[in-house]
């Protein structure tokens, strides 16, 4: 008899965006011939910057030959990328990160998951509340207890500290869903909790690239004492096109800590890169090479020309949802943009009117947790012209939708 785990029997009965997928097939289905703009998952709609795709053609090429050809790589990932890495994200803003600290995956997203396997399962972890679902999924999964740190416009989505000891903190800033920030006063709070208290920050910062205001940091480590107590996850998704081909990394550094049950110490980068070597063959070479030429003059423009293309696509949502009298935050700092939906009507609601009476495609908040009801998710990641023809729909509509 094979006994399984029933942590997962606490999970909802489908993700997120899988049941979303589901309700718009079949409303597509039903209504073939109505035009459905999708602002719902953030995946990106700009295609692989071209430095990007150069530098995969060249690396194809190289595999094709004897004398080029590479089989099993680091695991780690490969030198090139891991000193790009720090000589572009980190030494530029006075941060010190070794190459052996920097991890090489296929997404943020699995990181942001495949972490709790280097913890107790008897570490109570606090999560923000809205949350992107794969920090909660992955630690019920665990049977880890969970302490819920509401972020809603009554706390202006800053989480307060917790009450009780936590021993994981999981952090997303710019916020996933709620397109909001924290600036460095803010984010010291936590990472002078979390030495006070030995506690471990996850900190996600796959959207850092969408910050255009100031004193809003990059990187949790330049936040004196960060290395300490924290570990960092970083994407290329949503800056080179990079959903499809699946490339991040994390850093663990090597000062970062965590104890047995008779509390001595042990190395979590040690840790992770155990894990690594089990469970990982790593990225292949081909899309670090692509993610290599994200920082080369051309990379770095291509890119900046996406961010800027999305952020204006995010500044047409947000203004014309404020011109249709929603209350908008997000859409600043952030690809997302985070409404109140209707009073009286709940998130899921909301979603149904939207798809059914203008055809548009969002989040309800409520999937994001019990405090992302009453609120909605817009992306910024479709084309120009569906976002303003999106905002002009909302805008006919807006007395119905209301």
């Amino acid at each position: 008899m094979s006994f399984i785990n029933e942590n997962f029997l606490e999970l909802q009965d489908s993700y997120l965006f899988s049941t979303i997928a589901k309700k718009v097939a079949k409303y597509t289905k039903e209504n073939p011939d109505k035009k459905i703009i999708k602002l719902g998952i953030g995946d990106v709609t700009k295609p692989i910057v071209p430095a990007c795709l150069e530098a995969m053609h060249k690396a194809v090429e190289e595999m094709g030959t004897a004398e080029e050809f590479k089989g099993y790589g680091p695991e780690q990932g490969y030198e090139f990328l891991r000193k790009a890495i720090v000589e572009n994200d980190y030494k530029p803003r006075g941060i010190e990160i070794e190459q052996d600290e920097i991890f090489v995956s296929d997404g943020a997203k699995c990181d942001c998951g495949n972490i709790v396997d280097i913890f107790a399962q008897n570490n109570k972890v606090a999560i923000t509340d809205p949350v992107y679902p794969v920090y909660l999924d992955t630690n019920i999964m665990s049977g880890r207890s969970i302490t819920y740190l509401p972020v809603t416009e009554e706390n202006n989505f800053i989480p307060e500290l917790p009450k009780e000891k936590v021993d994981m903190i999981y952090l997303c800033f710019p916020n996933n869903p709620t397109g909001t920030v924290l600036k460095k006063q803010n984010l010291k709070k936590w990472v002078d909790y979390a030495k006070e208290n030995q506690s471990i920050i996850l900190y996600d910062a796959a959207y850092e690239a969408f910050i255009t205001e100031e004193d809003i940091p990059h990187s949790i480590y330049e936040i004196e004492g960060a290395r300490d107590v924290a570990i960092e996850f970083k994407s290329y998704s949503k800056t080179a096109g990079f959903t499809g081909v699946r490339c991040a990394y994390v850093v663990v550094p090597k000062s970062l800590k965590g104890y047995t049950k008779i509390k001595e110490e042990v190395s979590l980068n040690k840790l992770w890169n155990r894990r690594t070597c089990t469970k990982f063959n790593g990225v292949s070479y081909i899309v670090q090479k692509a993610a290599e030429a994200t920082y080369s003059e051309e990379g770095k423009r291509q890119i900046k020309e996406n961010i800027k293309s999305y952020l204006e696509n995010a500044r047409i949502i947000k203004q014309g949802l404020e011109e249709a009298q929603f209350t908008v935050y997000g859409g600043v700092n952030s690809p997302y943009i985070w409404l109140k939906v209707p009073e009286g009507m709940t998130s899921w609601e909301f979603f149904d009117k939207l798809l059914e009476e203008v055809n548009i495609v969002g989040t309800p908040g409520s999937g994001f947790g019990l405090h992302g009801e009453g609120y909605f998710r817009l992306t910024a990641f479709g084309t120009k012209e569906n976002s303003m023809e999106a905002i002009e729909r909302i805008k006919r509509f807006s007395n119905k939708l209301k």
